[in-house]
């Protein structure tokens, strides 16, 4: 196996890629990558794991033939894995303390906030606000682009505070404050989309909806498994019709936003967001249909599998089930995947099934709690399937 044709082919796919080594591991090939972190500060990308695994392995992953897909990566940084000299300043310590909260890693003055540490969108969110209550300190996604190493972000506060008050962020009242968005109502259409697609379904998929009784009459959160582009349509087509018109659908504006498909997201009851961007009013318009008293239909995963098995669950359907203490009702999706996988232009006519399982309430459960029990009925679901 040409290991070397393998690189250079992640490495033409992906600009955020700096350097990369494929290795045999278990029999397969396995990378470790280095990212360019200055193009990507450029760009102000702070997933940068979602950009180098989705536009550079899993692209790559795509055409690939078996043997050849990368089974595993790491993503590499400079951090010294080591206790080295921190600052003894009061700033330091609480801007560590905060950052402990929100992962089990060990942190290191030199330790990368997504890479080595772990912290997501939801976590940055948390981050600016504790940062600008506690420190006076206004942080944007264009700004933490280019300081998210540990000592960078440090220093940009002790060069920019104002004040010194440690704060406690409340979701609550983080939602509770006014945006300049309204939601666009479409029940008419929404009806329209399911009268169409169900009926289709059925007969090109023979499509089989089980545990629809498991959806209640009261706000929700619906938590599918993603598969495919097909996904959406399918929760669309499955959910009962006075349910679905009080259904909101929450998609990627880098897909969902492209001209062919905005006629259809705009009128379908979908929630646009991006992930580099605007996070905090991104994550209060989300919250909207809740507060509403609708339903929000998040895919847990983030992304579409890419071999089937089921991807990291993000904790944020998990925090606002908390925050608006309503319950999650995992889906099974299965079969999207063999009728359309990735890289497929036209579904193939294979069997899909849709199951609705029993709410998991949000009662004394963590988010990480809650987020792993979703999960768990889910896997729980497709084993039991096999």
């Amino acid at each position: 196996m040409d290991l070397h044709k393998i690189e250079n082919k992640i490495l033409s796919l992906s600009p955020f890629v700096k350097e990369i080594e494929v290795v045999m591991q278990d029999d397969f090939p396995f990378a470790y990558i280095y990212p360019d972190f200055e193009k990507l500060k450029k760009t102000n990308i702070i997933n940068i794991e979602d950009q180098i695994r989705w536009y550079g392995v899993e692209l790559y992953n795509i055409e690939a033939p078996e043997a050849q897909k990368v089974h595993g990566y790491k993503i590499l940084t400079q951090a010294s894995s080591k206790a080295v000299d921190e600052p003894n300043d009061e700033i330091y310590k609480i801007l560590k303390a905060y950052i402990s909260t929100l992962s089990d890693s060990e942190i290191y003055i030199d330790s990368h906030l997504e890479l080595d540490i772990g912290l997501d969108s939801l976590d940055y969110v948390g981050l600016f606000i504790f940062i600008e209550q506690s420190f006076g300190v206004k942080i944007d996604e264009v700004i933490f682009s280019k300081i998210m190493i540990v000592e960078e972000l440090y220093m940009y506060v002790r060069e920019n505070q104002t004040h010194i008050d440690q704060v406690t962020v409340k979701w609550g009242e983080i939602f509770d404050e006014k945006i300049d968005e309204k939601l666009i109502y479409s029940p008419y259409i929404m009806s329209i989309y399911k009268t169409l697609l169900l009926p289709l379904f059925k007969l090109y998929f023979c499509l089989e909806v089980k545990g629809k009784e498991n959806i209640p009459s009261y706000p929700c959160i619906i938590a599918p498994s993603h598969q495919s582009m097909l996904d959406g349509f399918l929760i669309e087509a499955t959910l009962p019709y006075k349910i679905l018109k009080k259904s909101f659908f929450l998609a990627y504006k880098q897909v969902f936003g492209r001209s062919f498909l905005e006629p259809i997201s705009k009128h379908g009851q979908s929630i646009l967001i991006d992930a580099n961007e605007h996070l905090k009013h991104t994550i209060q318009y989300t919250a909207l249909p809740l507060k509403e008293g609708n339903n929000l239909v998040v895919f847990p995963e983030g992304a579409r599998t890419r071999d089937r098995k089921l991807l990291k669950f993000k904790p944020f359907f998990a925090m606002l089930s908390k925050t608006f203490n309503i319950p999650v009702v995992p889906v099974v999706i299965d079969g999207s995947f063999e009728a359309l996988g990735t890289g497929k232009l036209f579904p193939r006519p294979k069997k899909i099934k849709v199951t609705y399982l029993k709410p998991i309430k949000p009662e004394n459960l963590s988010y990480d709690e809650l987020t792993a029990k979703v999960k768990e009925a889910i896997e729980y679901e497709i084993k039991e399937g096999l």
